[in-house]
């Protein structure tokens, strides 16, 4: 595997080499790999503690007519049962709308939603207990297809529109037109650590919550709310997470209060940990979308009218599903200036699980949609899908008229066209594109794709409150830096790039500074780790607090050693003023005994964001993030199998805070982009019950699975927003660059009948949907052919 890492260091302010900027590997790297690193399984079990696990409904719409525990209280090592009425508080764990009981009471609403709590003296025991409840249910009618719910006009929040110009009027008038639907499947996270919550009671009525989660803050307030407490009594941490991706920002709320309510009860430490099928058969994945679309097009590709309508499936509950639509919403245009659009948003309610946030949170299903329409359009035309591509692109910033989004946000320093041109010439696309035609020309069973494709993402919360950070640095006489921050560890390197940060504003050696865990009680009224903000939101508040340490430290050595404080420097450990260098640790000692102030809070909110949820109209990023990708593929025409044979990203990180760390996003974020559109098929049965709960029947992609050249490179682009040393984000973006993979193979699929036919491929692109789309080919082509004639 070839990755190419080019990094731009950054300097300090004394003009020395500084830490950010630099490739330093995670700051846990080294004991992840020798399984040191504690998670929260890991931490030691105090004497007492229990182990619970969640009763779940059988039935996808049911009313219950009886519960029967009788059985689940005599198994073998139970300790206590409890159901909603044991709840001493709300029985609610919804993150926006009170929708999403912890327990079921009265009815269920999907199959796996949890009836009741087992707490044993194993976890085992509590597992085993939990499978003899006796439930009588009334069924009722279920609904489990997007399609199905919008037929039924079912829906969990109202649909949102967003419109600009006149699409009806534009549309009539273009002078071609497409037509068509697309289906676009879900995706579990299937974070290596599955959902757990550690519950233990303090006096005075507080709770310790130890908890994988992403979102300390919200577990907070769940868990108070189904104790009947206030926030003070709870206190949340979370060291680190093996793994989130969106499935920990409000799902973890139902383990953390379940473990706490039975924790409370009993008066004892209480661990609810979920075996891999149970997590998924209860938790939410990424929603999948349905779409129909109309769009009008000239003679050469310029899109001049857009409608498209959107229903996800949602689940039984709200979530967090209206800003995964809002978010859809506002990155259907991805690269591409759009004057004539109307798009609908709806939130399918199914009885399925509840869907919540996936990477990307509704921006990857949001632009795949364009992007369908423009390969569409490309093989409409006989035309090569990049001149499309191109021919739609927004202007360059300085082209006002056509950098203006349908909700009202102008694209600044929009590098698309620079950077795509870069991708092509280094890939060598225009070449390849002879190579593969030729190669299809010349094989009748095996055929060759490929696909260039855009990214441009928009980087902040949509809900502007949420754009808000916080941060403690202390600084301790012995020259060393603890910091905390609201951000949460889930291996994506936050903890690393904020200890850059820190070091940097001290000019100190990064192995100086330490990060500790999440802690509510240290940082409050924290916003979740997602929307790719940790590092933008967390590093600006502690590089906030770090330079209320630092101004502190320079007016104190000025008034010890002469000078501005204006003028001291701060490099390599040490501190330099009027001709003096004085190590870091020596001035720190003499600022303690002068009872200088060596420690700070910070504090950090993005400027400019500003959203009218009504009119679906603002300034709701704080900057674009850009990125391309070309991607070839094989595929066999007989079985549907196929494989990713190269890969080729450049990704606009801005000035990249740690090269090493980003380019490992983008790699990562690719291969599981390319599993939700590939492998990785989310299968309900009639009876709604999800199959594909486990390894065994759920595919995500493997070593195998990666392609033998795979070419990741970072774009050098200074961000013109005031970010964290104008870095840019790079944990949902790079996700949308494996759309060349599904388009790739698309376009292989397309090439057996000469490229003249639309094929009409869903996503995810199993053998099987890529075998059906070959028939669909064969058989349009076979008919073209007959009328010919």
């Amino acid at each position: 595997m070839n990755i190419p890492v080019e990094t731009v260091f950054a300097k300090s302010k004394a003009g020395a080499w500084a830490e950010v900027g630099r490739p330093h590997p995670h700051e846990s790297a080294v004991l992840h790999v020798s399984g040191e690193a504690t998670y929260t399984d890991d931490v030691p079990e105090l004497q007492g503690t229990l182990h619970a696990a969640l009763g779940l409904s059988q039935k996808a719409h049911a009313n219950i007519r009886s519960v029967d525990l009788e059985a689940v209280r005599n198994a073998r090592g139970v300790v206590a049962v409890y159901t909603a009425k044991d709840i001493p508080g709300l029985n609610d764990c919804g993150p926006i709308l009170h929708d999403d009981p912890i327990l079921a009471d009265g009815k269920v609403e999907y199959v796996g939603q949890p009836i009741f709590i087992v707490v044993a003296d194993s976890h085992d025991n509590a597992r085993r207990a939990a499978r003899k409840a006796t439930i009588d249910y009334e069924e009722l009618p279920a609904i489990l297809t997007p399609q199905e719910a919008k037929k039924a006009k079912s829906f969990v929040l109202p649909p949102m529109y967003l419109a600009r110009g006149d699409f009806k009027r534009a549309f009539e008038q273009s002078p071609h037109r497409v037509k068509g639907e697309l289906y676009v499947g879900g995706q579990e996270q299937f974070y290596l650590e599955g959902q757990i919550s550690y519950a233990i009671p303090k006096e005075g009525n507080g709770m310790l919550v130890l908890c994988s989660t992403q979102h300390p803050s919200e577990m907070q307030h769940v868990v108070a709310h189904a104790l009947g407490l206030h926030s003070h009594h709870i206190v949340v941490e979370c060291r680190r997470m093996g793994g989130g991706f969106g499935g920990k920002e409000s799902q973890s709320a139902l383990w953390a209060a379940a473990a706490a309510i039975s924790a409370a009860r009993l008066k004892r430490p209480v661990k609810l940990r979920a075996d891999r099928d149970d997590d998924m058969m209860v938790t939410g994945k990424r929603h999948c979308f349905h779409y129909e679309y109309e769009v009008g097009y000239d003679d050469d590709g310029r899109i001049t009218a857009a409608r498209v309508e959107m229903v996800s499936r949602a689940g039984y509950s709200a979530d967090l599903s209206g800003p995964v639509a809002t978010r859809a919403v506002c990155h259907f245009d991805n690269t591409y200036y759009l004057s004539d659009v109307d798009i609908a948003a709806m939130c399918g309610k199914t009885n399925t699980q509840s869907n919540t946030a996936f990477r990307g949170f509704g921006g990857p299903q949001g632009a795949i949609a364009i992007e369908y329409v423009i390969d569409e359009i490309a093989r409409n035309l006989g035309r090569d899908q990049l001149d499309v591509r191109k021919l739609n692109f927004y202007g360059r910033s300085d082209e006002e008229g056509r950098n203006i989004t349908p909700y009202g946000q102008k694209v600044e320093n929009n590098v698309i066209h620079d950077l795509v041109a870069e991708l092509e010439a280094s890939s060598g696309y225009r070449k390849r594109r002879v190579d593969v035609q030729a190669f299809n020309a010349a094989s009748p069973v095996l055929k060759k794709g490929l696909a260039i494709t855009p990214v441009k993402f928009g980087i902040a919360f949509n809900l502007t409150h949420l754009n808000q950070a916080g941060a403690l640095v202390h600084v301790y006489v012995d020259g060393s830096v603890l910091v905390n921050h609201g951000g949460t560890e889930m291996g994506q390197g936050i903890n690393t790039k904020v200890a850059q940060v820190v070091a940097h504003e001290l000019g100190l050696n990064l192995s100086h500074v330490r990060v500790t865990a999440a802690d509510t009680s240290k940082v409050a009224n924290t916003s979740a780790t997602a929307a790719s903000t940790g590092a933008d939101l967390n590093g600006k508040a502690a590089q906030d607090a770090a330079n209320r340490i630092r101004e502190r430290l320079a007016a104190f050595a000025a008034k010890e050693f002469g000078g501005e404080a204006t003028a001291v420097t701060f490099s390599n450990d040490s501190v330099h003023i009027n001709g003096v260098s004085i190590a870091f640790a020596d001035l720190v000692q003499k600022a303690y005994n002068a009872r200088v102030q060596l420690w700070s809070d910070g504090f950090y909110a993005t400027p400019g964001l500003h959203w009218d949820a009504e009119t679906m109209t603002g300034n709701p990023f704080s900057y674009f993030a850009f990125g391309a990708a070309v991607s070839e593929v094989v595929i066999d025409t007989l079985t549907g199998e196929w494989k990713l044979l190269r890969a080729d990203a450049l990704y606009d990180a801005g000035n990249s805070l740690n090269p090493a760390i980003d380019i490992g996003q983008v790699e990562g974020a690719f291969i599981q982009g390319m599993g939700w559109l590939t492998t990785e098929e989310l299968w309900w049965n009639q009876g709604g019950k999800l199959m594909t709960h486990a390894p065994s029947t759920y595919k995500i992609p493997g070593v195998s699975d990666c392609p033998d050249d795979f070419y990741v490179k970072l774009y050098k682009n200074r961000n013109t927003a005031d970010s964290i040393h104008r870095s840019k984000a790079v944990g949902e973006p790079p996700l949308l660059l494996p759309f060349s993979v599904f388009f790739a193979i698309r376009d292989a699929v397309a090439s057996v009948a000469d490229y003249k036919i639309n094929p009409p491929l869903n996503a995810p692109a199993t053998s099987e949907e890529i075998l059906k789309a070959v028939e669909a080919v064969q058989a349009a082509a076979a008919g073209t052919d007959r009328s010919r004639s």
